[in-house]
């Protein structure tokens, strides 16, 4: 769809929005890697310059990450991709997600944590049991082999981030920050600490975390990149590392098998196929409030990644404020209600009813029936819009049933000269995951089953060769007139990721900021919206205005304000906006400043 560039900024005068954007919009003609550490960036920019598309960049960016910001991300753990075809306009789907120990059962795990049959319980984050088999390695090699652009072999994409390994680089303030507060978790997680901590002959045990702007290196980590260049998929799920990982597990109580990386190898990415949701932003802000000139109201597909991830969430969301306009519940906001207390509480309240949903039925396809058709019917939808209320916050909820009717990760986002588009997460669940590192190889494993419940009977119940709900989730929109690609976007944090998801798209296409407008914009977040959750407490970002604050207690709703590094919780977005001026195709990118990160132009 050629738009000009009043349709990326919305309203004219969208730059004086009424809080803080503190970082421009950046533009390029030639491609833009916007993601949260600046060399990780420059890895992908440099994949770009040498030939490669946006999946060949996508690679290097996740590896630089793993190098630069292994507090949020690795190759020991997950992730999931979509990635947008120019040539056909087809959107394509990967889940890089690993599964749970096939020796494990419910009633094994239950055991070793020593819980009373119909005890409730949960895997604690930094133990053994909470290893899911790493999905990242399987996954950047499919990423490469299904959707690169076949210029440039593995090892020149992982190159970049080997060179950072071995040569060392300066730490960023975010990325020292978490490394800071997890030393205690890395240091008491397996005797393999010393590999991620920096050498310092005076402090204890002559290491400890990197303070920003100091030199760390990770030579056994470019090691391992070397390895899986070298070999491929072979190289780390067999072998010496497969070994290493097997080994440190069991020795600290895990149940993990060379078996299971060997079938991960054999069986892991999925293709998958992405699910989406028709989206008009003019069923939520009046149209003469917008100042567009027409784009949205032409409407765009939002798409998400199916379930095990929780991407359903945003999709589901966004369709039950529809039906609250269409049921006349809430109005068609005007650009003064932005953040205010009666448009914060319709999102709060449509995110809960969404997650009251994923709740239960998100998990593992492969596994459980996962309706996920059902959920986004608009019936549906407009049966669960019937439990809002727009005079109070409303009491705890159970999930529907459609066939009847904190966090740290990494998300970054990619697109080239050619209109290619890729959507890319990559985490280790929560900060360094279990801190365990395998013996001589640099990485941490993830804590990802840990999110299992541990419930008999619950369809995300703990089961053996089974994947668990996860929270990563990466994020697309298309225009609906022509299939183009209007933009790359995601918002990392955990369970804050489909919330962000939300705001910043409704920022976007309803209120017409531009891309950094759109993320700079104060967020709110629902505490850990899981199904036994009973925290209602609501987190209201610094620079949402004491109007608002005080105008959702009033609805009943539990409200903690957060400011200085609790915004963390707020996650931290990408979006590249994709727009035609004068028949050249411009890439308009934002990225979020709760970040060390930045958009990061091809020339």
């Amino acid at each position: 769809m050629p738009l000009n560039s009043r349709a990326v900024y919305g309203r004219e005068n969208a730059a004086f929005v009424p809080f803080a954007s503190r970082r421009s919009t950046v533009h390029s003609t030639n491609g833009m890697v916007s993601c949260t550490q600046p060399l990780a960036a420059a890895a992908g920019q440099k994949i770009l310059s040498q030939g490669g598309n946006a999946a060949d960049a996508a690679v290097a960016v996740a590896a630089g990450l793993n190098m630069t910001e292994p507090g949020s991300t690795g190759i020991g753990g997950d992730m999931f991709c979509l990635f947008y075809d120019a040539k056909t306009k087809k959107v394509h789907s990967l889940n890089g997600s690993g599964r749970y120990p096939g020796a494990a059962s419910l009633e094994k795990v239950r055991e070793k944590l020593n819980l009373a049959p119909g005890a409730p319980g949960e895997i604690p984050m930094l133990s053994a049991l909470a290893t899911t088999v790493p999905g990242a390695a399987a996954g950047w090699v499919d990423t490469v082999e299904k959707f690169g652009s076949g210029k440039l072999s593995l090892e020149q994409i992982l190159q970049p981030a080997i060179e950072l390994g071995d040569k060392g680089f300066p730490v960023s303030e975010l990325s020292s920050h978490g490394w800071q507060a997890s030393e205690g978790d890395i240091r008491n997680a397996s005797p393999n600490f010393r590999e991620m901590l920096k050498d310092d002959p005076s402090a204890k045990d002559g290491v400890r975390a990197p303070r920003p702007g100091e030199i760390m290196k990770n030579p056994t980590l470019a090691k391992t990149f070397r390895t899986l260049a070298a070999e491929g998929k072979k190289g780390f799920y067999h072998g010496r590392i497969a070994e290493a990982i097997v080994k440190v597990v069991q020795d600290l109580g895990g149940l993990m098998t060379l078996d299971d990386l060997a079938y991960h190898a054999e069986v892991g990415t999925q293709e998958t196929e992405a699910i989406s949701l028709e989206f008009t932003g003019q069923d939520i802000v009046a149209k003469a409030n917008r100042g567009t000139d027409g784009d949205a109201d032409q409407g765009v597909k939002v798409w998400e990644h199916p379930p095990n991830g929780q991407g359903i969430v945003a999709l589901m969301a966004l369709g039950i404020m529809e039906e609250l306009e269409r049921l006349n519940k809430i109005p068609r906001f005007t650009e003064a209600q932005h953040n205010s207390a009666e448009y914060l509480h319709a999102v709060i309240e449509s995110l809960r009813i969404a997650f009251a949903d994923a709740a239960w039925w998100v998990t593992d396809p492969d596994a459980e029936k996962v309706p996920a058709k059902g959920l986004l019917d608009r019936e549906y939808l407009a049966e669960r819009a019937k439990l809002f209320s727009p005079d109070r916050a409303a009491e705890i909820m159970d999930h529907g049933s459609p066939a009847h009717n904190h966090c740290d990760t990494v998300f970054f986002a990619v697109t080239d000269r050619d209109g290619n588009g890729i959507s890319f997460i990559n985490s280790n669940y929560a900060g360094f995951g279990t801190s365990i590192i395998p013996a001589g190889y640099g990485f941490t494993l993830q804590n990802r089953g840990a999110n299992f419940s541990l419930e008999a009977g619950h369809p995300n119940a703990l089961a053996p060769r089974k994947r668990p709900y996860h929270t990563i989730i990466p994020a697309l929109i298309t225009n609906v007139s022509d299939g183009s690609l209007h933009s790359v976007y995601g918002v990392m944090g955990g369970f804050m990721q489909p919330q962000g998801h939300v705001q910043v798209l409704l920022n976007m296409l309803a209120f017409g900021y531009h891309p950094q407008a759109a993320l700079d914009s104060p967020r709110i977040c629902i505490a850990a919206p899981t199904s036994e959750t009973t925290d209602r407490t609501i987190y209201v970002e610094e620079g949402i205005s004491e109007e608002a604050v005080n105008g959702l207690r009033k609805l009943g709703h539990q409200v903690e304000v957060l400011a200085e590094w609790k915004r963390g919780m707020f996650g931290r977005g990408q979006v590249i906006r994709l727009h035609y001026d004068e028949g050249t195709l411009v890439h308009s990118a934002g990225s979020d400043l709760r970040g060390d990160g930045l958009a990061f132009p091809l020339l």
